[in-house]
């Protein structure tokens, strides 16, 4: 991917629950997944892997950044057991709608998400998204200087947008998870938060960002409050 001489907007779209509805069914069998991994490999009971797994979601922002501190556990390992989902396929839903304007918005699309590149592909051409976007960057790409720094590390997204010869005032990230959003703005980008599936993830995850900020708000340094893909061509350019 290269630097856009012409000025287009570029669009960094997050994946889960902003490309399609995770919560429906790959959220609540990724936490079972990630639950029974620490069950596993910590040697501790499903009740207390589960609030191990709530404390480094809320402490690190991501579950794999707690165990990987606290605990030493292989990355790889942790993404190729926690993201197999051999059902896939019947696990995932997009609205046609959704998929026709994410065709029709200009400029470029590349997706940007915490979760591994091989789950976010096999999303991707399921839900026959894969020819509408651009490129991907996946948590495989957010290592620096031997550290782990998915979002919302900003000195990640900053690095993103250098390796990409991106300009931050041309760039709009389209993210469910306010935090991420918040963190993007401190560098100069532009947010779109996607509401669509925010109740159910809200019940899922118990995402304290989301919880803070409410449903039905816009926060401050959000330019914009979407529920479709569609409502971004007119409401932020």
């Amino acid at each position: 991917m290269r630097g856009d001489p012409a000025g287009r907007t570029v669009w960094l779209l997050d994946l889960d629950n902003t490309l399609h509805d995770a919560s429906w069914r790959v959220f609540p069998l990724m936490n079972a997944e990630m639950t029974g991994f620490i069950e596993r490999e910590l040697g501790v009971d499903r009740g207390e892997a589960g609030r191990i797994r709530e404390h480094f979601w809320h402490r690190y922002g991501a579950t794999l950044l707690g165990l990987i501190h606290e605990h030493g556990i292989d990355p790889r390992q942790f993404l190729r057991e926690t993201h197999a989902f051999p059902h896939l396929p019947r696990m995932l839903r997009c609205d046609g709608s959704e998929r026709a304007a994410l065709g029709r918005l200009p400029g470029r699309k590349i997706v940007l998400t915490n979760a591994p590149a091989d789950y976010a592909r096999r999303v991707l051409r399921h839900l026959r998204l894969w020819p509408l976007v651009d490129g991907l960057v996946s948590i495989e790409d957010m290592w620096m200087f031997r550290s782990l720094r998915p979002k919302p590390d900003a000195r990640m997204l900053r690095h993103v947008l250098a390796r990409h010869r991106l300009a931050a005032p041309r760039c709009v990230l389209v993210e469910d998870t306010p935090g991420h959003l918040q963190s993007a703005r401190r560098i100069g980008l532009r947010g779109a938060w996607m509401v669509r599936y925010a109740r159910r993830a809200v019940r899922r995850r118990r995402d304290l960002p989301m919880e803070r900020t409410g449903l039905h708000g816009r926060p401050t340094f959000v330019q914009a409050r979407i529920r479709s893909l569609g409502e971004l061509r007119r409401r932020l350019r």
